[in-house]
């Protein structure tokens, strides 16, 4: 791939979206973000955020999301770089560490690998 995949990471409400938003503008490149820009992505999304799920297993959560990134990878992060693109993403894997790592308290070499493995080593 040639392209070049540029992620925005950072705490909710630190102006991201924002930034990612004014880049891409700037760059006139595609945006995208995590988790949800997939069909597949907004209906794991929409579990997610839906209250009724409150005993959804931490476990259970990370592979969601990471199930959101190989779906987000395959539909549109790779096309964009098997196309030379550059592709701005709001959000990608240091959040997943962030919050189901240091935040659910799993295993942080272990989701690094099964992140690996679903985006393909990016």
């Amino acid at each position: 791939m040639s392209g070049r995949l540029i992620a925005f990471e950072g705490a909710d409400a630190s102006g991201k979206s924002t930034q990612a938003r004014r880049l891409a503008s700037r760059l006139g490149v595609e945006l995208t973000f995590q988790f949800g820009a997939t069909d597949i992505g907004s209906a794991i999304r929409s579990i997610l955020l839906d209250p009724v799920h409150e005993t959804l297993d931490d476990r259970a959560e990370a592979l969601l999301v990471i199930a959101d990134k190989a779906q987000h990878v395959t539909e549109i992060v790779a096309p964009a770089l098997a196309r030379g693109d550059t592709i701005i993403s709001d959000r990608f894997t240091a959040s997943t560490t962030a919050y189901q790592g240091y935040g659910r308290g799993l295993d942080r070499d272990e989701l690094t690998g099964m992140m690996r493995w679903a985006t393909h080593g990016l």
